[in-house]
């Protein structure tokens, strides 16, 4: 039994050419938005229904969108390999999982579900405004987005425990390690794969494998590199 675990770590590049707009690309939502008006604990504090209103927008507009090529070959090669990739994302949308991806972990929260303050439950909402919703557990109005701000904890985080503690190979698609540190990531293990447009000499330096193209072009690439690095101890299984 191949015993290898291949951790797929994606970002908003992932989802970009599936017109998902970022804060961070040219024409984004910081042009509209403020990431701390929107996104933190502190414009959730002073400003409820303007959070809560970023959100239904949000969520209705990926209603709109389909998932990409990248999103696709993903997909495919993580259900090809169930017990050996971990799919993780930051990104919020449904993309991989309306690729066909079996197992999505979201380390930032889902769109298309909503939380209740009272008692925690989460539950599905899919692409509708979340006004007049209640919990189906306790039946509280207090009901908020599933997606972490600013300034508070990111329960998902765990998994980035594990990826730290067993990952053999680490594959990252579209995302500068901002948030995240990806670079650490990669310096933990021997095998990594960057997908990025941009490059960042200083936080790239640390991949064995680097494709500076978008997320659609490299996906090929990626599903080869990442079948070649399992089949590895599967032939060696085979030579006995």
């Amino acid at each position: 039994m191949n015993s290898k675990k291949v951790y797929i770590v994606s970002g908003a590049g992932l989802s970009a050419e599936s017109g998902i707009r970022t804060f961070r690309d040219t024409d984004g939502l910081w042009e509209e938005y403020s990431i701390e008006e929107v996104c933190s604990v502190g414009g959730f504090q002073r400003d409820r229904q303007k959070v809560l209103d970023f959100y239904d927008a949000r969520r209705a507009d990926i209603e709109q969108k389909e998932p990409n090529y990248a999103h696709q070959r993903l997909a495919e090669l993580a259900n090809a390999y169930p017990d050996n990739i971990v799919m993780l994302t930051q990104n919020v949308d449904d993309m991989l999982e309306r690729a066909g991806c079996k197992r999505v972990i979201h380390l930032h929260g889902t769109l298309t579900d909503l939380r209740c303050e009272a008692c925690e439950t989460v539950f599905p909402i899919g692409y509708r405004t979340q006004e007049g919703a209640v919990c189906p557990k306790c039946g509280s109005y207090d009901i908020r987005h599933n997606v972490v701000m600013f300034g508070e904890p990111a329960p998902a985080y765990i998994h980035l425990n594990q990826l730290y503690n067993e990952a053999d190979m680490v594959v990252v698609v579209g995302t500068s390690g901002q948030v995240i540190d990806t670079a650490y990531m990669a310096q933990l293990v021997g095998n990594s794969i960057l997908n990025n447009i941009d490059v960042d000499e200083h936080h790239d330096q640390y991949f064995t494998t680097k494709l500076y193209q978008p997320a659609t072009k490299a996906a090929d690439r990626i599903y080869e590199l990442v079948e070649e690095f399992l089949g590895e101890e599967q032939l060696l299984i085979w030579r006995g």
